[in-house]
């Protein structure tokens, strides 16, 4: 799961940024993969199929825009430098935090993380992550408060300073996943219970748990550790109360947004969130609500046939950026990793697009501006700011 960002580095200016290539002008279709020596596996698993198929031109259009971007990607920030009275107090996986008195200012990078660590930079990501989340913690808000504030900016939000939980709640509906903390892996090597979760004999991986569980992980030397909720109690992490309740409106989320996915013809497998204690002592949703960056999600119609025939499902997440990785090398030890192939880039843009504009019904604005995103930004979080 993503790394936390609330509270948790100098930073060096940003790339330049060029032009966007025009997208009147129609992309060829995807080139053949075996150039990047792509498993049967995960070849297999981004056949276009299905939802994924569906609106080829629009898919056309997104990935060549993206290949025209693998050079603009919103890499780094450095608004400590370009808004006056802001600092940089500290940089995630993904998002760059700024310090703004009682309020934190979160820039989305588009860097894309995984197995605790960066792996590559996808175009618009950061604009898609922070748009996804804002849609659903405005639809959230009936489960439970969160630290927005506004968001002036594609990608940016202006959040509460609170206190934050050193818990992340993984919620998860199915036994899947491929990295170390997954609920398949540590299944698969005999673990039957797993954060305080008794797991019965027999699953499969990719199969339906008969209920959703929580698996709290907690943070040491920069990945995730499991823990069992008498744990957090015990090492003071949170109270008991503060527990239930933020477990309990972890579970409400999950089931909302397990409901929101299955309209669309989605499943949401698992995802995590975070919580924070506001100075009133009210606990907020803080973060990202139901991102491809913090969540998996696959293919409704397409899931039981392709889980009796034991192949992966239709995944709109970074599953297959993953698998990819795992193929190629150890991601959790090599110091040095392959270069993400420019069509898997392309590919992951187009999939947290498609997310998007499937979850919440409607058409993702594509930039194109020749200013500079880094200059928007600062733009924008200066003026803002000047509000407050």
């Amino acid at each position: 799961m993503a790394q936390s960002t609330i509270f948790s580095t100098p930073l060096s200016p940003p790339k330049t940024l060029h032009r966007f290539l025009p997208t009147s002008v129609r992309p060829p279709r995807m080139a053949a993969r075996n150039h990047l020596g792509i498993s049967a596996t995960l070849s297999d698993n981004l056949r276009l199929d299905g939802a994924l198929s569906a609106n080829l031109s629009r898919r056309d259009d997104v990935i060549f825009a993206a290949r025209g971007s693998l050079s603009n990607c919103l890499s780094e920030t450095h608004l400590h430098q370009t808004v006056p009275g802001l600092r940089s107090i500290a940089r995630g996986k993904v998002r760059d935090i700024y310090d703004w008195g009682d309020y934190l200012v979160l820039i989305t990078t588009d860097r894309q993380s995984a197995f605790d660590r960066v792996l590559a930079s996808i175009p618009f990501k950061g604009q898609v992550l922070n748009e996804t989340s804002l849609w659903w913690f405005n639809k959230t808000e009936h489960i439970t408060s969160n630290a927005v504030v506004s968001s002036p900016d594609k990608n940016v939000t202006i959040a509460k300073k609170c206190s934050v939980f050193p818990v992340e709640f993984v919620v998860r509906g199915f036994v899947t996943g491929i990295t170390e903390t997954s609920l398949w892996t540590v299944y698969n090597k005999g673990v039957r219970q797993y954060c305080g979760n008794v797991l019965p004999d027999g699953l499969v991986k990719n199969q339906k748990l008969a209920t959703n569980i929580i698996t709290p992980t907690t943070k040491a030397a920069d990945h995730d550790v499991p823990v069992t909720p008498n744990e957090i109690i015990e090492r003071g992490l949170m109270t008991r109360d503060e527990y239930d309740e933020a477990s309990s409106k972890a579970l409400s989320l999950f089931e909302y947004g397990q409901h929101v996915a299955s309209e669309n013809g989605l499943i949401l497998v698992d995802t995590k969130y975070e919580f924070g204690k506001a100075s009133d002592g009210t606990i907020l949703l803080i973060d990202e609500v139901h991102t491809p960056d913090s969540s998996r999600y696959w293919i409704a119609n397409s899931y039981d046939e392709r889980f009796r025939k034991c192949l992966e499902p239709e995944n709109v997440d970074k599953e297959f950026l993953r698998l990819w990785f795992k193929d190629h090398c150890n991601p959790y030890e090599d110091e040095v990793l392959p270069e993400a192939p420019r069509d898997l880039v392309c590919e992951l843009a187009w999939r947290y697009i498609f997310l998007f504009e499937t979850i919440t019904n409607s058409k993702f604005e594509l930039p194109e501006t020749e200013e500079l995103i880094h200059d928007r930004i600062s733009r924008n979080v200066t003026k803002a700011l000047s509000c407050l």
